[in-house]
């Protein structure tokens, strides 16, 4: 196995009906820094339906875009890719943003024309061949701390107008997390007055966007895209599910969703190691704990590992 950014304290996670295999050799071919780190796959002793884990597609994958850490799993149908949450990509040159452009749009759909804005000279809103949504973006990547990729958070329908709360919210949930700039939306454009436009900051040292949505289009969250949380012990376990659940909702296996339905995974680093060696017996006494939880429990899953009573 590849070596895994550890450090990277938060992670989208893509949910795929049997492409996740496909999409992440799609994504490591179109942007240069690119690999894939892991794919284990599902078994014949999968405790889910067969349907929704085919055996030998992927159960764990994690790849890289441009440096940028992304989970990706094979799950069935049950969720699909919209615009709520997208995949801001910055280039510092026309010609590599068109380039890209043209790749991502092989079987993909164009959301905003690539074309001069009043934010950037170069700019396009893409929908790819497996529903994922980039907004490309002519720019200096020292504007966005460094990152290429940086994960955008889009408010809509209920949730339009809750943005600004929103980045308060995870502001106060994550540590060496900083506003670093916020527009809204003014008279004369199109979007509600003095929504947020665009914000930007950073959660536990990472980039991230926020914005309402500029139109009355409902475009809701769904679970193809989480965000996974990794937890050195039960402590962080218990911060961020408190936190994320209050006034949110608890769903099983360490999943839930928080007050605005941005869904989260909060995972001990114990279970994320574990599950990614080779001990399947092991693993299986974990899974098996896992599926009857809802907040994920470290010395549980510790003693099922071990096989301790």
């Amino acid at each position: 196995m590849k070596s895994i950014n550890s450090s990277q304290k938060i992670t989208p996670f893509l949910w795929y009906n049997n492409q996740a295999e496909a999409a992440m050799n799609f994504y490591v071919s179109v942007f240069p820094n690119s690999e894939i780190l892991l794919e284990k796959r599902w078994s014949e002793k999968s405790p889910f339906p067969k349907e929704s884990t085919v055996p030998g597609t992927i159960q764990q994958g994690v790849f890289t875009i441009d440096g940028f850490q992304v989970y990706a799993f094979d799950a069935g149908p049950t969720f699909s890719f919209n615009p709520s949450i997208s995949f801001y990509t910055v280039f510092e040159t026309s010609r590599k943003l068109d380039e890209t452009w043209n790749k991502l749009m092989d079987g993909g759909q164009v959301l905003m024309p690539l074309d001069r804005y009043d934010w950037s000279d170069r700019y396009g809103w893409i929908t790819d061949r497996y529903g994922m949504s980039w907004q490309l973006s002519l720019g200096q990547l020292s504007d966005v701390g460094g990152q290429r990729i940086t994960p955008l958070v889009m408010y809509s329908g209920a949730q339009q107008g809750h943005a600004e709360e929103a980045l308060s919210h995870y502001l106060s949930i994550f540590k060496n997390s900083s506003l670093d700039g916020i527009t809204r939306y003014e008279g004369d454009e199109q979007g509600p007055e003095g929504m947020v436009k665009h914000a930007q900051c950073h959660l536990a040292g990472q980039p991230f966007m926020l914005m309402d949505n500029g139109t009355d289009s409902n475009i809701p969250f769904t679970e193809a895209i989480s965000f996974y949380v990794n937890c050195k012990d039960q402590t962080e376990v218990d911060h961020y599910w408190e936190s994320f659940t209050n006034e949110g909702k608890e769903s099983v296996c360490g999943w839930l969703k928080d007050k605005y339905g941005v869904s989260w995974q909060i995972v001990p680093d114990f279970l994320t190691d574990k599950m990614r060696g080779d001990a399947p017996e092991k693993q299986q006494r974990m899974m098996d704990a896992i599926l009857q939880m809802k907040k994920l429990d470290v010395e549980v899953l510790k003693k099922k590992f071990n096989g301790v009573r």
